[in-house]
C-alpha cells in the first residue's frame, strides 16, 4: 500500500486509540481527532471521522427522516389540492415513494469509493429537489397539460435520494458502533423523525407555513446537513471539499431567497390556477382559501375547488332556505349550520 491510503477504499477499518482500545469513549463522543483512526494493513493510521457527539450523528438521521416524511406529506397534500380525490392521490403517492426508497437503498450498493462525497452530494440534491418541490408542481400544475408524470417523477426522484441517505450513512456510521447498535440505533431516530414529522405537518407547519414554505425550510435543513457534512467529514472526503461546500451554500442561497418571495411564488403558481384574478388569499387549519372576482361577481375556492360563484349561488342557497321556510306558519328565529360564507343567511 502507498502512503497516499484512501479513507472511503473498502478495505479493514478498525477504531483504535493509542493503547489499542476502542476509540468510542465513555461519553458518547468518537474519541478525541487524535484517537479517531482507521488502521491499514501496513500498520499506518489515517483519520476516520472529525470529533463529534454520537447524539449530533443521531440528529443527522433524525432531520433526514423528518425531511423524508415531510416531502411526501407535502406531495400528497399538494396532489389532492389541486387534483382532488384525496385517497387516490395519497395512495399512489405513498406506493410510489416507498417504491422509491427501496430503488435508492439498492443504487447505494454500487456506491463503492468515496462514500461520505456521496453522501453529501445525495444532501444537496434532496434540499434542492424537496426544497422546491412544492412551488414547482404548483406552477407545473398551472403551466403543463401533462402534470401527472411530473408530479410522480418529482416524488420518486425524492424518494430515491432520501434511498440513499440511511445505507450511506450507516456505512459511514459502521466503524464506530457494533452492527446491533448500528441497526437500532439509526433506525430508531428514522422512526421518531418520522413522528416528529407527521405530528408537525398538520398541526403547526401547513396551518402556519403553508405549503411552499414548509418544503422551502425542510430543504434548508437538509442543505445545512450536507453542509456541517463538510466538516464533520473532512477526514475521509477525498479531495478538496472547497466545490463542495460552494455548492451546498449556493443551494442555501437558493432556497433562502425562495422562502423570502414565498408569497410572490405562491401568488404566482394560484395566479395560474385560477382564471380570474385574486382578491383574497388564505390558509387555515383547515384548508386554503381563494376567492377570486371577475365581472360576474366573486368565486370561492377551498383548496383548489369552486364552492360557489355569487353571480349564481342563490340556486343552491335558495333551494335550502325556501322549503323549510315555507312550512312554517311565522319566522322569527333561524338557526343555520355551517353556511360559513354567508350565503345562506341571504336567503333567510
Amino acid at each position: 500500500m502507498t502512503d497516499d491510503f484512501d479513507a472511503e477504499e473498502e478495505i479493514e477499518v478498525k477504531l483504535v486509540d493509542d493503547s489499542g482500545a476502542s476509540a468510542l469513549s465513555s461519553d458518547g463522543k468518537l474519541g478525541d481527532q487524535s484517537a479517531t483512526s482507521v488502521s491499514t494493513n501496513d500498520g499506518n493510521r489515517s483519520p476516520l471521522m472529525n470529533d463529534a457527539p454520537l447524539t449530533l450523528l443521531y440528529l443527522n438521521v433524525l432531520i433526514i427522516a423528518t425531511c423524508g416524511l415531510i416531502y411526501e406529506l407535502l406531495a400528497g397534500t399538494l396532489a389532492s389540492y389541486v387534483l382532488g380525490d384525496s385517497v387516490t392521490q395519497f395512495s399512489l403517492i405513498i406506493g410510489v415513494y416507498l417504491s422509491a426508497l427501496g430503488a435508492g437503498a439498492w443504487v447505494s450498493s454500487f456506491v463503492k469509493r468515496n462514500v461520505a462525497r456521496t453522501f453529501v452530494e445525495v444532501e444537496l440534491g434532496v434540499a434542492l429537489l424537496g426544497g422546491t418541490s412544492a412551488p414547482l408542481l404548483f406552477l407545473c400544475f398551472a403551466k403543463l397539460t401533462w402534470f401527472l408524470p411530473v408530479l410522480y417523477g418529482v416524488v420518486f426522484g425524492i424518494g430515491v435520494l432520501v434511498g440513499l441517505e440511511l445505507p450511506l450513512l450507516m456505512r459511514i456510521l459502521k466503524g464506530h458502533l457494533d452492527f446491533d447498535d448500528l441497526v437500532s440505533k439509526v433506525l430508531t431516530f428514522d422512526y421518531i423523525g418520522a413522528l416528529v414529522a407527521s405530528l408537525l405537518f398538520p398541526v403547526f407547519l401547513v396551518p402556519t407555513l403553508g405549503l411552499v414554505r414548509t418544503s422551502l425550510v425542510f430543504g434548508i435543513l437538509n442543505a445545512l446537513v450536507g453542509l456541517w457534512g463538510t466538516s464533520l467529514l473532512r477526514p475521509i472526503l477525498a479531495g478538496s471539499v472547497t466545490g463542495l461546500r460552494i455548492r451546498s451554500v449556493g443551494v442555501l442561497l437558493l432556497l433562502v431567497a425562495g422562502l423570502i418571495k414565498a408569497d410572490s411564488l405562491t401568488s404566482l403558481a394560484e395566479n395560474s390556477m385560477f382564471s380570474s384574478p385574486i382578491v383574497h388569499t388564505q390558509t387555515t387549519s383547515y384548508q386554503r382559501i381563494v376567492v377570486t372576482q371577475n365581472r360576474t361577481g366573486f368565486q370561492l375556492y377551498l383548496n383548489g375547488n369552486l364552492q360557489f360563484s355569487s353571480s349564481d349561488e342563490y340556486r343552491y342557497h335558495e333551494a335550502l332556505v325556501h322549503p323549510a321556510v315555507a312550512t312554517a306558519s311565522s319566522v322569527k328565529n333561524v338557526l343555520v349550520l355551517g353556511g360559513g360564507e354567508g350565503w345562506l343567511y341571504e336567503s333567510c
